[in-house]
């Protein structure tokens, strides 16, 4: 059957499988692109929100390199916002929880936009910079969840899998949570003598590493549950890029938390919360006791 000929069901999810791709895709660069854009010192590249400035809407040559990261991270919300508009136009018509999981994204992402303008007004409130990074994260769970929708049911697998699998994300969540704690009250504020968070560095840092070893716990359960199951390859992945985040983490601590390095562990952060994510959504279905 030619493609000009095959009915439009059998084209539509290649084509909604590519965006929901491409708004998981670029969910998680948005992330990393705020990452960068607090690590340069870029928080008020662009003093006014939405504009850039009061008189333009875009960088100027006058704003330097901080403003062109910022106004380079507010471009990419726009691409994502429209992705996230074709993305709920291609499933429109097709099942409901597409639809709903779609509108997550094409709504989500404006918020956040809001709350990236209220962080601008306040000067950087640190509170309102950890709730605009937190945002992104429901967007990336709704966007792999639609691509875990496109591949049809997941094989069963034992209940205690599907139990921990669960918990690996809320764990992942946590660490994610206090690790804008930690951040909140180290170096990388977003720009000069911006306010930190009003607790100590030493305190915070110890219940992230705290939470991490929670974290390292249940990925080594999953890897236990997952043997000689086709879920094994994600519990490796995730088990890998947990160390990776280990590491990294204990050498920027020691090193003065480099710029460079707080970008990568955030970059690293959310690929270990997208992994423990997709191995949650394969494991919904229980195989028989």
């Amino acid at each position: 059957m030619s493609t000009l000929s095959a009915p439009v069901t059998t084209v539509l999810p290649l084509r909604v499988r590519r965006l929901a791709v491409s708004a998981l895709v670029l969910q998680m660069v948005l992330v990393v692109s705020g990452a960068s854009v607090r690590v340069t010192g870029s928080g008020l590249g662009c003093p006014s929100w939405p504009t850039c400035t009061s008189s333009s809407l875009t960088s100027t040559s006058a704003l330097g390199v901080h403003g062109a990261v910022e106004f380079g991270n507010r471009t990419l919300a726009v691409v994502m916002e429209t992705v996230g508009i074709l993305l709920f136009l291609a499933v429109r018509r097709h099942a409901p929880r597409w639809k709903r999981l779609a509108l997550v994204q094409a709504l989500v992402v404006p918020l956040q936009a809001v709350i990236g303008g209220v962080l601008v007004l306040t000067d950087l409130n640190p509170w309102v910079l950890i709730v605009h990074f937190l945002t992104s994260f429901p967007l990336v769970y709704c966007a792999a969840w639609l691509l875990r929708e496109l591949d049809g049911d997941p094989a069963p697998v034992p209940a205690p899998l599907r139990a921990v699998s669960g918990l690996l994300v809320l764990s992942s969540a946590a660490v994610l949570v206090l690790g804008t704690l930690v951040t909140g009250t180290g170096p990388h504020a977003g720009s000069a003598d911006i306010e930190r968070l009003p607790f100590n560095p030493l305190t915070v840092t110890r219940l992230h590493t705290d939470a991490v070893y929670v974290l390292v716990g249940l990925v080594l359960s999953a890897l236990v549950l997952t043997w000689g199951l086709p879920l094994r390859r994600w519990a490796v992945l995730l088990a890998a890029l947990v160390v990776g985040q280990g590491a990294l983490g204990y050498w920027q601590y020691f090193h003065g938390v480099p710029p460079f390095a707080v970008a990568v562990h955030v970059a690293g952060a959310t690929a270990v919360f997208t992994t423990a994510v997709w191995l949650q959504l394969s494991s919904r279905r229980t195989a028989p006791a």
